[in-house]
């Protein structure tokens, strides 16, 4: 994979994949990086989780008081407000994803192992090129640096999280693994069902008792599935189906604003522009501009 690939993969990330949502977890991905000679840095922290993942190259990695070796397949984490410091003379050639999961969005088991991961002690891991996650991490490049395809940001958003997924066991191999009901429980045929449903059908109210009456089910057994396989409640599945429909058509088509809200349920342009804004960071309007400025690589509305 060419330099250029690897490049091309990172910008078309930034504008895809920032926002993951599956399995009761909601990530933010604040960057996904390349960077082919990284020099010494400065002792600096995070709010957030970073992950590097060494292609090439020899230097060092300080966290707090330690000092490790990193060298070609060693993948590290810095943790959210940890000191720490990247060294190397010859420059090293790095991948790097920066993430948080939204607590607001995500279930209980899912804050807890983002805890235990804030907390571990080894956080520096030499990996073989065929480990799980760095044969991911190129294959998501790879796959990213494609022309844009059919189902395409769904292909990545998908990768994207199973790599993050991937890196998360690296890191706390025990705990996570242990929280099987979390990442390896495939959903029930009454979810499946139901989440067709919904996106069948975004632009109709989708009332909680709609749904419910489609399956033949109560609405109380409804809830409790997506409680329980998903952790989160209807609404807030039916919400966020919304969103991600709106962005696709803001990124996709010539549809005005109105016609989106229209499109994807929202009883007013104002209450879309209000919701849109609050889970994606950016009105519709100013992320349609970002997105079609071919000079954005990253999303942010500062």
């Amino acid at each position: 994979m060419s330099l250029n690939d690897f490049v091309l993969g990172k910008i078309s990330l930034n504008q895809y994949a920032h926002r993951l949502v599956q399995n009761g977890a909601s990530f933010h991905v604040h960057y996904w990086g390349v960077m082919p000679k990284h020099y010494d840095n400065l002792p600096h922290k995070h709010s957030f989780f970073e992950v590097c993942f060494v292609i090439d190259g020899e230097g060092e990695y300080v966290d707090n008081d330690f000092t490790y070796s990193l060298q070609k397949n060693t993948m590290f984490c810095s943790r959210p407000d940890v000191l720490h410091q990247v060294k190397s003379e010859n420059g090293l050639f790095l991948l790097y994803v920066a993430f948080e999961l939204i607590e607001s969005e995500s279930s209980e088991e899912w804050i807890n192992i983002m805890e235990e991961a804030s907390q571990r002690s080894k956080v520096v891991i030499d990996v073989k090129e065929d480990t799980t996650a760095a044969q991911i991490w190129k294959f998501l490049l790879t796959q990213a640096a494609k022309p844009e395809q059919a189902f395409g940001e769904k292909i990545l958003t998908n990768l994207a999280y199973s790599l993050i997924l991937s890196l998360l066991q690296i890191f706390i191999p025990y705990s996570y693994n242990n929280q099987h009901e979390v990442s390896s429980e495939q959903p029930s045929l009454l979810l499946s069902q139901a989440k067709l449903y919904i996106q069948d059908n975004l632009s109709q109210p989708l009332k909680l008792t709609d749904a419910a009456g489609h399956l033949h089910i109560s609405g109380r057994h409804l809830s409790r599935v997506f409680v329980s396989e998903l952790g989160v409640s209807y609404s807030e599945f039916v919400q966020n189906e919304r969103i991600q429909r709106a962005v696709t058509l803001l990124k996709t088509t010539d549809l005005s604003i109105k016609d989106i809200a229209e499109e994807t349920g929202f009883r007013t342009v104002h209450y879309f522009t209000r919701v849109f804004t609050s889970v994606v960071g950016s009105s519709p309007g100013r992320f349609r501009s970002l997105y079609t400025n071919s000079e954005t690589t990253t999303f942010s509305d500062n």
